[in-house]
């Protein structure tokens, strides 16, 4: 699978994913930040799912 998420947009996700979950961890915040692992996941496989299907790629190398 080609990688589709690249740059900022990898780190904007791990860093705003990560922050949801320890939100959560904290009790700052409900479980609806569970959502959090959605981006973290993306960001650390580089590889988003709803990018794919629209054909969009913020990689500027393809692996």
């Amino acid at each position: 699978m080609k990688a589709n998420v690249g740059g900022f947009d990898k780190w904007a996700r791990i860093l705003g994913g990560s922050f949801l979950l320890g939100l959560v961890m904290v009790g700052a915040i409900g479980s609806w930040g569970l959502i959090g692992i959605i981006p973290l996941a993306t960001g650390l496989f580089e590889r988003c799912g709803l990018y794919s299907i629209l054909g969009i790629s913020t990689c500027k190398i393809q692996k």
